[in-house]
């Protein structure tokens, strides 16, 4: 991972710098698949690069045959995944879209997600795929001991996602946002597993920012003194531990992990520990997300102005 001043413009798009993933993402748009294949071979031994590689091809694939016509032409490990990761996706869309196609979609995605899972059975990523169809299939297995709310769901699909990889990012992420308000759970259930399982993961882990993005999800501009919020003494505690303890290992990532990043950064900003968001700003170098700062606005005004206000220079003059 490099880090950077910059100029020029924000790099917006999710392969940031895995390099070997922006070519594959132009190739799948052109309609060629040898490169997605290369990149997802690759990232065979790496759960974490092969979960982030597969859904970012899926994400400029589905709205194509592509995926369709690899798994067709050359029947395999990466074919089968990336046609799990575009069969997810597309169910996602429906339902975000109250499409009653949703149901039958996500069934079709199950099946990819199956198959997949057949052919590389070490591979979590096809079970983490299926994870996602949760919200939709809506599997309400009783939840373990410790949590206040006892929420149930898919808490069977997840333990087993651990046992394959225990720390993986994205299965976190799928599980938390399972019982998000917006996807049929409430905010209850949402904390109290956030806490659940941020408080459970290492120090090291970036997966301690999980209650900074229930703090996000919920954030509410209407209630009296909102933006104070980061503040509080618990969240400054989160967030500066986590800068502290995660951050200085990010340098070991083979990409630049930049959603995890904005959200310490936005943290940080928001907490009024400038030194340190302008050190995790400057570490993203051009490359940004939409999440966090869009819940708070266009996303690159409220990106710029954290870094305006942390004294580093705001790309494009925006």
């Amino acid at each position: 991972m490099t880090t950077h001043s910059f100029e020029g413009q924000y790099v917006w798009h999710p392969a940031a710098d895995d390099r070997g993933l922006a070519r594959a993402c132009v190739d799948v748009r052109a309609g060629r698949y040898w490169s997605a294949q290369e990149v997802l071979e690759e990232a065979r031994g790496d759960f974490g690069l092969r979960a982030h590689r597969s859904l970012v091809l899926a994400s400029e694939a589905a709205e194509s045959d592509l995926a369709e016509q690899w798994s067709a032409e050359e029947p395999g490990a990466e074919s089968a995944l990336l046609w799990a990761r575009v069969a997810v996706l597309r169910a996602l869309r429906a339902a975000d879209a109250a499409d009653p196609r949703a149901r039958p979609l996500a069934r079709m995605a199950l099946s990819a997600c199956e198959r997949a899972a057949d052919l590389m059975p070490r591979d979590p990523t096809p079970w983490v795929a299926r994870l996602a169809l949760a919200r939709i299939l809506r599997p309400l297995d009783p939840a373990p001991q410790g949590l206040l709310t006892a929420p149930p769901g898919p808490w069977l699909l997840f333990a087993h996602i651990l046992r394959l990889d225990p720390l993986n990012r994205e299965a976190y992420h799928r599980f938390l946002s399972f019982f998000f308000t917006r996807h049929g759970g409430s905010a209850n259930a949402s904390w109290d597993v956030a806490a659940f399982l941020g408080n459970r993961a290492p120090a090291t882990s970036a997966l301690r920012l999980l209650p900074l993005v229930a703090l996000v999800e919920y954030h509410d501009p209407s209630s009296l003194l909102a933006d104070r919020t980061w503040e509080q003494p618990q969240w400054r505690t989160t967030a500066l531990s986590i800068y502290h303890h995660w951050f200085p290992r990010v340098d070991e990532y083979r990409f630049t992990p930049v959603l995890d990043l904005a959200y310490l950064a936005h943290a940080l900003f928001m907490a009024e520990y400038g030194d340190e968001a302008r050190s995790v700003l400057t570490a993203m170098g051009p490359y940004a997300s939409r999440m966090p700062w869009s819940t708070f606005g266009d996303p690159r005004e409220q990106l710029s102005r954290a870094r305006r206000l942390c004294g580093l220079p705001v790309p494009g003059g925006s």
